[in-house]
């Protein structure tokens, strides 16, 4: 059991603040009393933050076994406040998906849906405001990962996102997992064809 992370790599870094021994001391002893079995932690990184007085979080990033990544992050009006909050936000997914992972290691029967696939011709596509430029809100590095549907439900379920890509290790294809609007998840493998990929 794994009952305190001796000799775990603990980064601490700051963002609009200097770290100081005591900050970096305390977020070190926090990750290392985690006092939890599974998932297995490999590497973690805390990120803290101090916008003003008001606005201080704490960002913690735990890499752990089986591909599972944890991501959690609080905002408080102090820093040592927001770094317990976010220690108890990680055991609480920990707990979560270690009950998970006991009640069955495979995904019930149903508990993935694949959506119906369908094909439309290129000119279908285009309409009178092709020349819309197209705007994003945020752009983020993604990490696409080999998992099976299992881990990758985890995945999801831990990390808090909505959707998450991955290389599907039983299809051997391209993955995208999601939130469904009646809380199960769907799944979308994208269909490769010779005439896909081929060239006009």
């Amino acid at each position: 059991m794994q009952v305190h992370n001796v000799n775990m790599p603990i980064t601490v870094t700051g963002r609009h603040v200097e770290v100081t021994a005591a900050m970096r001391d305390y977020a070190q002893k926090k990750v290392e009393g985690l006092h939890l079995d599974y998932p297995r932690i490999i590497e973690a990184k805390v990120i803290l933050d101090v916008q003003n007085h008001r606005q201080q979080s704490a960002e913690i990033i735990l890499f752990c076994a089986n591909h599972i990544v944890i991501e959690v992050d609080t905002t408080t009006e102090d820093i040592y406040a927001a770094i317990d909050e976010s220690i108890s936000k990680i055991a609480r997914r920990m707990r979560k998906y270690k009950t998970r992972m006991l009640k069955s290691h495979r995904p019930r029967k149903g508990s993935v849906k694949l959506l119906e696939e369908h094909v439309y011709h290129e000119s279908a596509l285009e309409t009178e405001h092709d020349h819309i430029e197209p705007a994003y809100v945020h752009k983020e590095q993604y990490k696409i990962r080999p998992l099976y549907t299992d881990e990758a439900m985890m995945d999801l379920g831990m990390s808090g996102r909505q959707f998450v890509i991955f290389h599907n290790q039983k299809t051997h294809k391209l993955a995208i997992l999601f939130r469904r609007d009646d809380g199960e998840f769907g799944l979308i493998e994208p269909e490769t064809n010779g005439s896909n990929g081929s060239a006009a």
